[in-house]
């Protein structure tokens, strides 16, 4: 074998060894990737999730709002990416409990009663006003303190809320975005799309409670959206009990 083509044969062989190398390592990242998602939302391979969906409050019939077929879209391709599969059911037929399999609740607690059965048991520091008489109020979020009025296409908010059933034992996550519209819904499932990766490195596989803003969606839809605050301590500390007065006391 002359010099030019053992200098070939070298050259071709430290070329295969670099591609390998090189494809070993991005397979390495990918896996280590797919592993850290699959982690953050409780989802190993071929593990089954729960997608558990409103009713349209606007709808006489048992529909379901547009925006909130389109979350579920969104979250669909999050659990395929994550090699699981979904189930999907609507509000009134989830009678059961969590932990078991990774839940994705999508709806305010006025359309749907598995959400409000999650906040009243995991946040009992937020209270929405499902009243359905007009007014400044309708729809407005209490979260501790601070309340967060409605202004329908201008400003509207949605909680995203990572929450696990007890310290005792592995628990899969349920995933809560409550909104005070459905594109809210839809504009919260986005956000979690987008920057879960960011969200996993900085809580984690431990429960958090985002208040997020979505603005002007009349023009913009759910693509704007900004972080009001992680409002986790005053979602999960109890609200105060309203003082009974003393005539409804005597009334009793």
């Amino acid at each position: 074998m002359n010099d030019d083509l053992r200098n070939i044969v070298l050259g071709v062989a430290a070329a295969g060894i670099s591609a390998l190398l090189g494809w070993l390592a991005r397979t390495y990242m990918w896996k280590r990737k797919l592993r850290r998602q699959q982690a953050f939302f409780g989802l190993p391979d071929n593990s089954e999730s729960l997608l558990v969906v409103n009713r349209d409050a606007s709808s006489p019939d048992l529909a379901v709002h547009r925006y909130d077929v389109f979350a579920l879209l969104e979250l669909a391709a999050l659990i395929k990416d994550c090699g699981a599969h979904a189930e999907v059911i609507t509000q009134d037929a989830a009678r059961q409990g969590f932990g078991e399999r990774t839940e994705f609740c999508v709806g305010g607690p006025g359309s749907n009663r598995r959400m409000a059965a999650h906040m009243h048991a995991m946040l009992p520091g937020v209270r929405v006003n499902t009243d359905p008489e007009p007014g400044p109020d309708r729809l407005a979020f209490q979260v501790g303190s601070e309340r967060y009025r409605l202004e329908p296409g201008l400003t509207e908010y949605v909680l995203l809320a990572r929450l696990t059933a007890g310290e005792s034992g592995p628990s899969r996550p349920v995933f809560l975005f409550c909104g005070q519209r459905a594109i809210t819904n839809q504009a919260a499932t986005r956000y979690l799309a987008r920057n879960h990766e960011r969200l996993a490195r900085k809580h984690g596989n431990t429960p958090f409670v985002l208040l997020l803003k979505v603005v002007n969606s009349q023009a913009y839809g759910p693509d704007v959206v900004e972080l009001v605050a992680d409002v986790t301590r005053a979602a999960q500390t109890p609200l105060p009990t309203p003082a009974v007065s003393r005539s409804a006391h005597r009334a009793s």
